[in-house]
């Protein structure tokens, strides 16, 4: 069996060169499947001739957002974990909304095609707080994401750009958000990332900590629902939420391209899921022959 997994593009390397660490977990856990690897740049235009095609390293994507859907195009026909449709849907942060119209409870969202103060100024009204994060619907990393205090004017660079607003979710500070992992259709770990003090970004460059924790039930709940709200096979998904203050907890994303699978924190060490990309290479063959 011969799979791909995709990362990042040559001239964004050195910006993501952490890939490696997850290659050297992922690659002896394949091989005692009899699975052999291929890592490929994500914006390589070579056809894709493998059993499987795992997009896990795609970083980068949301930088080149109209090479990126050309290459989901592309791929059509291709035997993707997860689905291309599944990709392309997850590409966009407004799928909240569409799961919020599903009985996801989600962090409120309001959606702006073109950002401007009248927009926040609403939002503030709407959310009842003078504290808003933007983001744009597009963007990993917390890429051209701000925290606008009450009386902090819209950044130039978010003026008149397609926009999500939310409210600033207090929890975040205090509890810090949790990141649950589905693998292979089963809870598989989960930590929660704390920001560093005064920052509200939980990721690492930022300074932001993570913990393996046992996440509460109704933590475990919100994410069997969200995966199942998708109604797709999911091979993996990470599961992002922060509390709501009122003893449960709000989808701040699903992650279901390119997450950080943290597959050392697994407790069989991530076997079950090699087992589950091998079950699937060999329905792929089946399908296909």
């Amino acid at each position: 069996m011969h799979i791909c997994i995709l990362i990042p593009d040559a001239a964004d390397l050195d910006r993501y060169d952490d890939w490696r660490d997850q290659q050297v977990q992922i690659e002896p856990l394949l091989a005692r499947h009899g699975i052999t690897l291929e890592w490929r740049a994500w914006t390589d235009t070579r056809p894709l001739d493998f059993d499987l095609v795992l997009p896990l390293m795609a970083w980068g994507y949301h930088r080149d957002l109209s090479h990126w859907y050309a290459q989901l195009d592309s791929w059509q026909g291709t035997q993707f974990r997860n689905p291309l449709d599944v990709l392309r849907w997850n590409t966009d942060k407004r799928y909240l909304l569409e799961l919020e119209r599903k009985g996801i409870a989600i962090v409120p969202t309001r959606f702006h095609e073109t950002l401007d103060e009248s927009a926040l100024a609403q939002a503030r009204d709407h959310f009842a707080t003078g504290d808003l994060v933007i983001k744009p619907p597009v963007s990993a990393g917390s890429d051209h994401t701000w925290l606008l205090r009450e009386h902090d004017a819209c950044p130039a660079d978010a003026l008149g750009r397609a926009m999500l607003v939310q409210p600033m979710m207090p929890c975040i500070a205090s509890e810090g958000e949790l990141s649950l992992f589905h693998l292979a259709g089963a809870l598989a770990h989960a930590i929660v990332k704390r920001p560093a003090r005064g920052d509200f970004r939980v990721q690492g460059q930022f300074g932001g900590q993570s913990t393996a924790i046992d996440p509460p039930a109704a933590a475990k709940e919100l994410a069997a629902a969200t995966i199942a709200a998708i109604g797709s096979h999911i091979l993996y998904a990470r599961v992002d939420m922060v509390g709501d203050g009122k003893g449960g907890y709000a989808l701040m994303e699903i992650e279901l391209i390119e997450p950080w699978l943290s597959l050392d924190r697994t407790a069989d060490g991530g076997e079950a899921f090699a087992a589950a990309i091998a079950k699937a290479c060999v329905q792929s063959a089946a399908s296909s022959g």
